[in-house]
């Protein structure tokens, strides 16, 4: 009788796909948090990207300079429609045009590519040093080029980001590059050449 029961026991298989469900559940619902903390990402940074877009066509007219807190916060606010618990920061560096935005030209005189204290070089933002990104702080003047960028941090919607090694707040950028409007004339002057340091 008891291994007729234990025979019948080891046949039954009512109740296996609560434990089938039970191995699967897990990694299920990590796929599917995951998936939508990265769907939640991309939707927030097409956000920023089209805000960011819109304040950098204001922050290049001749209003800009006054401006820039107020069109800081129109970014933020519309992050803030998706992103409650968000913070922020921006920048704004500007060139003398777009071709200034890479390392000062220097005189390369032993051919290694690297400027070398002693090789003379084009100081195109004329802080006394050699610069590999030469940006100003600010928005320069009529002409110039401008690269705003705006930094967000918000925190994940799950909190399965320590499981899967990734931290708990989700940090995205956005950056917008223009030309400021010629609204006056802006005295184009060749950079000086320096030799040292």
């Amino acid at each position: 009788m008891i291994r007729m029961r234990l025979k019948s026991l080891g046949s039954d298989a009512r109740g296996a796909t609560i434990v089938e469900f039970a191995f699967v559940a897990p990694i299920m619902i990590m796929m599917l948090m995951g998936l939508m903390d990265i769907s939640y990402r991309f939707y927030v940074q097409s956000i920023l990207t089209g805000a960011m877009q819109r304040a950098g066509r204001s922050t290049t007219l001749e209003t800009g300079a006054s401006s820039a807190a107020t069109l800081d916060a129109k970014v933020a606010a519309e992050i803030k429609q998706v992103a409650t618990n968000a913070t922020w920061s921006s920048t704004r560096e500007s060139f003398s045009d777009y071709s200034s935005m890479s390392p000062e030209a220097f005189n390369d005189t032993n051919g290694n590519s690297v400027r070398d204290p002693g090789e003379c070089y084009s100081d195109t933002n004329d802080n006394g040093q050699w610069d590999a990104y030469p940006a100003k702080t600010g928005l320069g003047g009529a002409s110039d080029t401008v690269a705003y960028t705006f930094t967000v941090t918000y925190p994940r919607l799950f909190p399965m980001a320590g499981w899967l090694g990734w931290g708990q707040n989700q940090v995205i950028s956005a950056r917008t590059v223009l030309k400021n409007q010629p609204y006056t004339t802006n005295a184009q002057v060749a950079p000086p050449t320096r030799c040292t340091p």
